[in-house]
């Protein structure tokens, strides 16, 4: 799947992913591949990126997520 991470001062990260997981304002949310659309906001915590290359995590202070086709958007704080 596409993702792009982005905040207000520069983009995080930009490419594919096979995993992804987000601290949600409930818990944790799972993404893989063809996951349903969603739209959700966040809470502070570490966003982990898994790619073919390996696992990377950014922390965040909050922000908001959205899937849909394969391609991921989260705006993050």
């Amino acid at each position: 799947m596409q993702l792009d991470i982005i905040t207000p001062d520069k983009n995080l990260f930009s490419g594919d992913a096979t995993e992804l997981v987000v601290p949600g304002v409930d818990g944790f949310l799972g993404i893989l591949n063809n996951h349903a659309p969603l739209i959700s906001a966040l809470a502070k915590g570490s966003i982990k990126v898994s790619t073919g290359n390996g696992v990377e995590n950014y922390d965040v202070n909050g922000g908001v997520i959205e899937v849909k086709d394969n391609k991921v958007i989260i705006l993050a704080e």
